[in-house]
């Protein structure tokens, strides 16, 4: 609302699968601290409220939450360009467990999936799918076995329908972050635990 402050803590993040899957991980554990998530409506607009958001009033930790893609260094680079420009250095690369630059405001980056390999969130949601679940395997091939000529999805977006073909097959189907919230994908796995570890330093 016009006039409030701005939240002293806030997490960027390119869109609303991702806000909303950062806010069910969340609610899944206990004592998280608190923190406002920021959607951007894509990279593009991501990387341009890094500068601002820094100087914000009041600002004591920002997170930057953003996919790897195909390139996580050129990705890496770009963010740090523009933190460089806020007068942060985030050093060469980001960390296994995410990057956490102690500043005023204190910074954080991950890169999803796992911020070193190429991939995007829903690479990430892959990783709390359950072990040996019978039906992610048949979500694949079934995309899989949808010709090209007959798809309305780019190459890259392959991965992307898998999840959703699997996240159909629920009993009550939901979005990424909802399935979080009801426990069909698991908050409980390394990756997820290793990123709510990330955001508890950040924030907490």
């Amino acid at each position: 609302m016009a006039g409030e402050d701005p939240p002293k803590r806030i997490l960027l993040v390119e869109g609303v699968d991702d806000k909303h899957v950062v806010h069910h991980l969340r609610s899944r554990h206990p004592k998280m601290p608190a923190f406002d998530i920021r959607e951007l409506d894509g990279f593009r607009r991501l990387k341009a409220a890094i500068g601002p958001e820094i100087k914000a009033s009041g600002r004591t930790a920002l997170g930057i939450l953003a996919d790897a893609d195909t390139d996580p260094t050129g990705r890496w680079n770009e963010i740090a360009d523009r933190l460089s420009k806020a007068g942060v250095n985030p050093g060469r690369q980001v960390a296994r467990t995410g990057a956490i630059v102690e500043h005023h405001p204190r910074v954080g980056i991950w890169l999803m999936p796992d911020n070193a390999g190429l991939g995007q969130i829903e690479d990430f949601i892959t990783k709390l799918i359950p072990e040996e679940d019978p039906v992610w395997p048949r979500a694949q091939s079934y995309v899989d076995r949808i010709p090209e000529c007959d798809r309305k999805f780019a190459g890259s977006k392959v991965l992307r329908a898998q999840v959703h073909a699997w996240l159909a097959t629920r009993k009550e189907p939901r979005k990424m972050g909802a399935a979080i919230g009801i426990g069909d994908l698991d908050a409980t796995v390394a990756p997820a635990v290793e990123f709510i570890g990330w955001l508890r330093r950040l924030f907490g």
